[in-house]
C-alpha cells in the first residue's frame, strides 16, 4: 500500500474519524479537500463523482504494489478495513463481547445521530421544507447522547471500553463537536465529557482536529 490519500473536509465528522484512525494507526496520507458547501458542493462535481459515486465523504484512496488504485468510502468500513490490514495498535478489544460493546457504541453514533443531522439532509428540510435545521439537529444529537452516555457506564474506564481506545472513541469525539455546534448542553453528559478529555490528550487525536486541517477556516 503506497500513496494513501484521504478526501476529507475539515468539520466532516465521518472524515475526522477517519483522520483518528490514521494517525493513531501511525500511517502518513495526503489530505484531498474537498468543500462541502463552496460553488453549492464539489462533491457534485464529475471529478468527486468519478471517486465516490454517493458524492459523500471520507473516501480513502490507495495504490497496491501491482499498481492497482483502490479506494473505499463509509468511516466504518474504511476502519475497520484499517483494523484488518494495520492490526495494531487495535481499535478492537480481544474480548468478544468488547469488540460488540465497541461496534455498538460506534453504531449508535454512526446510524442513529450522525445521519439525522448530515449536512445534506439539514440543507434540505431548511430550503425544501422550511423547516429549522438548527433546533432539529440538536434534537437528535441530545437524544442520542443520551442514549450514549447510559450505554457506555457498564464498560468505561478511561475510555467509551476499558482503559484502551477504541472505535467507540473515534466516533464520539466528533459527535460531541457537532453537538456543541448546534447548542447542545453537552455537560449533561459527563461520562462522556470525562472520555473526551482523555481522548485529547492523545497525539493522534489533536492531530484530527478540524481547526487542524489544511481546508480548516479561521474562526
Amino acid at each position: 500500500m503506497t500513496g494513501l490519500r484521504l478526501y476529507s473536509y475539515w468539520r466532516s465528522s465521518a472524515s475526522w474519524r477517519v483522520r483518528i484512525g490514521l494517525h493513531l494507526k501511525g500511517l502518513k496520507f495526503d489530505y484531498v479537500p474537498v468543500h462541502l458547501v463552496k460553488d453549492g458542493g464539489e462533491q457534485h462535481g464529475a471529478a468527486y463523482r468519478a471517486v465516490n459515486p454517493m458524492r459523500s465523504l471520507p473516501t480513502l484512496e490507495w495504490t497496491e504494489a501491482d499498481g492497482s488504485v483502490r479506494r473505499l468510502s463509509q468511516s466504518l468500513p474504511v476502519l475497520e478495513y484499517l483494523e484488518e490490514r494495520f492490526p495494531a495498535p487495535a481499535l478492537l478489544p480481544a474480548d468478544p463481547f468488547l469488540r460488540a460493546k465497541a461496534r455498538m457504541l460506534a453504531e449508535m453514533v454512526n446510524s442513529g445521530i450522525q445521519p439525522l443531522q448530515n449536512l445534506s439532509v439539514m440543507q434540505r428540510l431548511k430550503q425544501e421544507l422550511g423547516a429549522d435545521d438548527k433546533a432539529w439537529s440538536a434534537y437528535w444529537n441530545a437524544r442520542g447522547l443520551e442514549a450514549l452516555e447510559a450505554a457506555v457506564q457498564s464498560t468505561a474506564g478511561r475510555f467509551c471500553v476499558g482503559d484502551t481506545v477504541s472505535l467507540a472513541d473515534v466516533c464520539l469525539v466528533p459527535q460531541l463537536y457537532g453537538a456543541r455546534r448546534f447548542g447542545v448542553d453537552v455537560a449533561a453528559y459527563p461520562t462522556l465529557l470525562r472520555i473526551e478529555a482523555e481522548c485529547q490528550s492523545l497525539p493522534a487525536f489533536q492531530a484530527a482536529q478540524p481547526d487542524r486541517q489544511p481546508d480548516a477556516v479561521p474562526a
